[in-house]
């Protein structure tokens, strides 16, 4: 009766990918169809809001419905992001405050009505609303992160990526050689990929001028998505091998 997907490498490195996906996806949005901030982010969340309602009422984790709907939480993550800084005029410092308050106000919920924040597994429907709730404001957290490195503290996107790698291996060490609660590096993991993904996702798109390799933001999203597809294809496989092994 699991709804979700299990935190295991490959969801990981979905993750990232996803979250490549989610930043070119919404620049291509925004920027590429000339739609603007606010119009680009209505429909990121209606497009958000029509595949958690699939995702929620589902009896059971489907792995397509469950990565579609993570790349749609990275892409309004692009747009949250952007709406704050350049619609709102707000800036990524203070948008990364008001996220991190939104984020820790979730959690805060969550575990005052569960007493537990577990993100595997979850079966019941208010569970996971709070659950993607959480995903949401992590992954626009994060964008907005990775922003903050690359404008306002004027890194390049490499040197961007360098930096959130840097605190991912930090997370992944406190993990093994620490007693620190799993749940709490899952969402500081969860939330610094965001940036990682983004900012290499930027990379890709960005003007070479600007230190980046200039590729049509369409074309890197459909890279991104086929390698999403192609990783999500062999975790399937390998979990159907662990649940069914040949005898």
């Amino acid at each position: 009766m699991n709804k979700v997907a299990k935190v295991t490498i490959f969801f990981w490195i979905m993750k990232i990918i996803a979250t490549t996906l989610g930043e070119t996806a919404g620049d291509f949005i925004s920027m590429s169809l000339g739609l603007g901030y606010y119009v680009a982010f209505a429909v990121t969340f209606a497009i958000l809001a029509i595949l958690l309602f699939f995702q929620i009422q589902s009896d059971r984790y489907r792995p397509a419905v469950y990565w579609v709907a993570i790349i749609a939480t990275t892409t309004a993550g692009t747009e949250v992001s952007d709406l704050m800084d350049r619609s709102l005029g707000l800036g990524y410092a203070v948008g990364s405050l008001i996220l991190v308050a939104c984020l820790l106000s979730v959690l805060a919920i969550w575990y005052y009505r569960d007493r537990d924040l577990s993100v595997y597994p979850i079966v019941r429907k208010d569970a996971e609303t709070t659950y993607w709730l959480a995903i949401v404001f992590s992954n626009s957290l994060g964008t907005a992160f990775g922003d903050f490195l690359t404008s306002n503290l004027g890194l390049s996107y490499i040197q961007g990526a360098l930096v959130t790698a840097s605190v991912i291996g930090v997370v992944i060490a406190l993990h093994y050689i620490t007693k620190l609660s799993d749940v709490l590096l899952f969402w500081l993991a969860f939330i610094f990929t965001r940036p990682f993904g983004a900012t290499f996702g930027d990379f890709l798109t960005k003007p070479i001028k600007d230190g980046g390799l200039s590729l049509p933001r369409g074309y890197a999203s459909a890279i991104a998505f086929i390698l999403l597809a192609v990783v999500l294809f062999f975790s399937v496989r390998k979990e159907k091998k662990v649940r069914y092994p040949i005898e």
